[in-house]
């Protein structure tokens, strides 16, 4: 304890120790129930995201709506994700590191920091967690919500080509990723903040 604090105190406080890279195929995690758990966490966890969310968006109506008392609007869509990836990150970060999202996935395998066995079973649990969330969500709404061009149709927005909302979804993915790498960086370990306090007002914007 007093060497590193003296190695710190002569190298300034951004110098830290790197961790070492996770082996890229590592067999030895089929072996262990906590791969599993893991998986399972993600596929739990992006399944209820896409649901809660989606839900959300469906019951999404425009300004000039009759009854202004039963639509959301974008303010309580952006709410709803903030909150629900809130609560889900904060619930499978201790299991699976709450990752939700096969971008975030993707990313720690570039840098190393999961085996490529473990960011294939994240991957594949993520996008079945999402086929079957989006699944609930037809399943319970109103058919004529799902095929209004309101609903759940994944449509750019008028007046907008469809460049740009590539443009979008990407500077958005990227501002995610961004911020959970930041928020994870050995160097912001000792302000305390969860990495759950960080995420969701990204996704509110």
């Amino acid at each position: 304890m007093i060497e590193e604090r003296n190695i710190e105190h002569q190298h300034g406080r951004d110098y830290y120790h790197e961790p070492p890279p996770a082996p890229l195929l590592d067999t030895a995690e089929l072996k262990r129930w906590s791969f599993y758990r893991a998986t399972i966490a993600e596929f739990i966890g992006t399944l209820l995201f896409l649901f809660l969310a989606v839900s959300t968006v469906v019951n999404y109506k425009e300004p000039n709506y009759t009854d202004k008392c039963s639509r959301i609007g974008y303010l309580g869509i952006a709410l709803a994700y903030g909150g629900v990836f809130f609560v889900l990150v904060h619930c499978t970060s201790g299991i699976s590191g709450g990752h939700l999202n096969p971008a975030v996935t993707f990313g720690m395998l570039l840098t190393r920091r999961m085996s490529l066995i473990r960011a294939a079973a994240y991957m594949v649990a993520q996008c079945l967690g999402a086929l079957f969330g989006v699944l609930f969500v037809i399943f319970f709404t109103n058919s004529d919500e799902q095929q209004s061009s309101e609903g759940v149709v994944n449509v750019v927005t008028r007046n907008y080509s469809k460049g740009a909302g590539l443009v979008a979804e990407f500077i958005g993915t990227f501002v995610l990723v961004y911020t959970v790498f930041s928020s994870t960086d050995p160097k912001t370990e000792r302000s305390r903040l969860p990495r759950p306090l960080f995420c969701p007002p990204c996704l509110l914007v």
